[in-house]
């Protein structure tokens, strides 16, 4: 059997992954990260990009290495334990924060600038619409390489290319000195604003759909599909590299034209409307609305993909459920979605990561069990210490851990503990490891 792509279908895979990820988060969050950042801005750069690129492209190639979904990136955990953490990840990616977000920001920087008097009804209508549309593509799971690959991503590639030209060409100010966090911390400030895109869950959740894409094109032999989905990741973590830079550099080059805007859709809009004119918000209406809808389909997909797996309800009625949950809670405004799921991320994307590290050196642990066990439930428990301080919460007596003022507490006790058990021995007596999978079972259950 061939198992071999023609080359653009390779570029179509890469493209559609490119669109999964460029969505809400990627949009909103760089230009007000290079505003605040200033002179800084490098610094602060090359932190979002560590986690908005560099770790979902990692995230994919993990994938990729095990050949599948979730369940072959978790199966050295107990099985309760993947189940939890996994639907924790695909109701924040999905119903919950990151899919109505697609739709809020499509309101707000796609269609709102052209109302003449905003409501709520307005945004209801839209957000209903919005959803039905990302419903329909997202219904033919197997046509999503060409819907999204072929058609509705080169689109929404021309349109960044040329706003990313345009801002080094003609910059609209001066780069100024940098703000708040990013004047003492700019990397780690940066490197924690790489959470809000969400991309290293995404990537855990998107590469499910990447494997079924090849399979539509006959491609299903473990070695050509560990190569196409490798391919796929570097070609959307260069595209994603472009746009975040170009981004930044907007950001960091709007103060003379956009100061003290607290909303990096606002920053953009202001922009987009000095590079182009009254044009510009076409323009970028088009670029926000395709990103957004191209992420909504692929968050709806793969949640759809995963609960159909669970459930014995079928893919098109997930698809239907979550697509109007996110209808749903899109209507409670983009600013309380984010302050309300902030402290969640700090929380949970660690274990993201430490899963991603895990997966990547597995074949070199001695007791498999042993360590994604461990460094999951440590990666955990150190991540809440950075929720509870996002929260208010008086975690001040715990500020000689390492890294705690920088909001990245798990970092090195993660690290350690992965490092640890790459020589930790191997257990000898298997029938004494399978007896004692039950008790493990529970006890990381009840600790997770």
């Amino acid at each position: 059997m061939n198992q071999k792509l023609k080359i653009t279908d390779v570029i179509a895979l890469g493209f559609m992954l490119f669109a999964f990820f460029l969505g809400a988060g990627n949009i909103i969050f760089p230009p007000l990260a290079g505003q605040l950042a200033g002179d800084h801005v490098i610094p602060t750069m090359v932190g979002f990009l560590i986690t908005a690129v560099g770790l979902p492209l990692l995230g994919i190639i993990a994938i990729a290495l095990v050949g599948g979904g979730w369940d072959k990136l978790t199966q050295d955990l107990p099985k309760k334990t993947a189940t939890i953490i996994a639907v924790l990840f695909f109701i924040i990616i999905g119903p919950a924060f990151a899919a109505p977000r697609t739709g809020l920001v499509a309101y707000e920087m796609g269609i709102k600038p052209f109302l003449d008097v905003p409501s709520q009804t307005q945004l209801t209508l839209f957000s209903v619409l919005f959803f039905v549309v990302a419903m329909f593509f997202a219904w033919s799971q197997g046509r999503l390489l060409d819907v999204i690959g072929k058609v509705l991503t080169p689109v929404l590639f021309i349109g960044l290319a040329v706003l990313s030209v345009m801002v080094f060409l003609n910059p609209q100010g001066d780069i100024l000195a940098a703000q708040a966090s990013y004047i003492q911390q700019p990397f780690s400030t940066g490197f924690l604003d790489g959470y809000n895109t969400m991309d290293t869950f995404a990537s855990l959740m998107f590469g499910t759909l990447i494997i079924e894409a090849l399979r539509s094109k006959k491609i299903t032999q473990k070695a050509a599909v560990t190569k196409y989905v490798i391919y796929a990741a570097f070609i959307a973590a260069a595209g994603l590299a472009l746009v975040y830079i170009s981004l930044f550099y907007l950001g960091a080059t709007s103060n003379s034209i956009a100061s003290g805007l607290d909303n990096g859709g606002a920053i953009l809009s202001v922009y987009v409307q000095a590079l182009f004119g009254t044009e510009g918000q076409l323009v970028l209406s088009t670029i926000v609305l395709l990103a957004c809808l191209t992420t909504s389909i692929g968050l709806i997909s793969a949640c759809s993909d995963y609960f159909s797996s669970l459930t014995p309800i079928s893919y098109k009625v997930w698809v239907v459920v979550i697509g109007s949950a996110c209808a749903l809670v899109a209507n409670v405004g983009l600013t309380q979605l984010i302050a309300l799921f902030v402290p969640v991320l700090f929380a949970l994307y660690p274990v993201a990561i430490a899963i991603v590290f895990l997966t990547l050196v597995r074949s070199r642990l001695p007791n498999r069990a042993l360590a994604y066990r461990s460094v999951v439930l440590i990666s955990l428990l150190f991540a809440l210490i950075d929720a509870a301080k996002a929260v208010n919460i008086d975690v001040s007596a715990l500020n000689f851990l390492p890294l705690f003022d920088y909001g990245m507490a798990w970092m090195l006790p993660t690290l350690a503990a992965i490092m640890f058990m790459l020589i930790v021995p191997k257990k000898v007596d298997q029938g004494e490891t399978e007896l004692s999978n039950q008790a493990d079972n529970n006890v990381e259950f009840e600790a997770l």
